[in-house]
């Protein structure tokens, strides 16, 4: 016993729960109180008042729009590949896994001006492209493609570490049953790894709703045309201030809604594992 009346082991215990218990209020308070504050900063009734402005629903329509088109080609074209790059030996895999996973370390601003350099007008390839008149830089498109470019390691990642750790013995008993790699692909692969690839999908969508660094450097702050949710809030903190915390609680509530979305499918999958 001590001075305290407490024995020593007692004392410890004590003091290790008061210093998680401490640790764990200042992490979480230090991540949600800079959200939580631009709930304060406007009433419900100008929050809802704002909803109808043609900025904001101009900004959440082009988000939601230029995220789903990129969201939609990641998927078309990253589940192929992530399937052919998990299953196969080549020279420079390595190499290639590298430039995977490059744009989750790039900064978002050189990605656009990497772009903007090979697709502007004066660009390597939009030289060429502009003879033809054809225009990417500071277009819808562009906003696209710089999703793209950040947001699908997010879901080739996922895809090819469900590939690479699935059990062959399925699909190598769908093949002595004489089914084509195709329907093994679509019949057996895909609904197995299903509910890990949706979790992805998902996180490469709020990648891509979330994008402003390479956007705004290739496609510009274009109303209507390349201002997308983030650029918009950008844009107001330059003009209409309330519009631009509009947004950003809009933002705030999508992006709930997808981590969500998210940990449901991740759960599903730990689940069927």
């Amino acid at each position: 016993m001590n001075a305290t009346g407490m024995r020593p082991e007692r004392l410890r215990h004590t003091i290790a729960i008061a210093g998680a218990a401490a640790l764990l209020l200042l992490v979480t308070l230090y991540l949600a109180l800079p959200v939580v504050t631009l709930f304060f900063r406007t009433t419900p009734d100008l929050f809802l008042s704002s909803l109808g402005d043609p900025d904001v629903l101009s900004a959440l329509w082009l988000s939601l729009f230029t995220s789903t088109v990129t969201i939609s080609v990641v998927v078309l074209l990253g589940t192929p590949f992530a399937f052919f790059h998990s299953r196969s030996r080549y020279p420079g895999k390595v190499l290639v896994d590298t430039l995977i996973d490059l744009p989750l370390v790039l900064p978002p601003a050189v990605a656009g001006l990497g772009l903007l350099l090979l697709y502007g007008r004066t660009g390597l390839i939009g030289r060429y492209l502009d003879l033809f008149g054809i225009t990417i830089a500071f277009t819808t498109l562009a906003v696209i493609m710089a999703q793209v470019f950040v947001a699908s390691p997010f879901y080739i990642r996922q895809a090819k570490a469900l590939f690479e750790q699935m059990d062959p013995a399925y699909e190598q008993t769908a093949r002595t049953l004489g089914a084509s790699p195709l329907r093994i692909f679509l019949g057996i692969t895909i609904p197995l790894t299903a509910n890990g690839l949706v979790s992805g999908a998902v996180m490469t969508f709020a990648r891509a709703l979330g994008e402003f660094g390479a956007t705004i450097m290739f496609a510009g702050n274009l109303p209507g045309v390349t201002q997308t949710m983030p650029l918009a809030v950008y844009g107001g903190l330059e003009g209409n201030f309330n519009i631009g915390i509009t947004i950003a609680i809009l933002l705030v509530i999508l992006s709930f809604a997808i981590m969500m979305a998210f940990r449901f499918f991740a759960r599903r999958e730990v689940s069927r594992a």
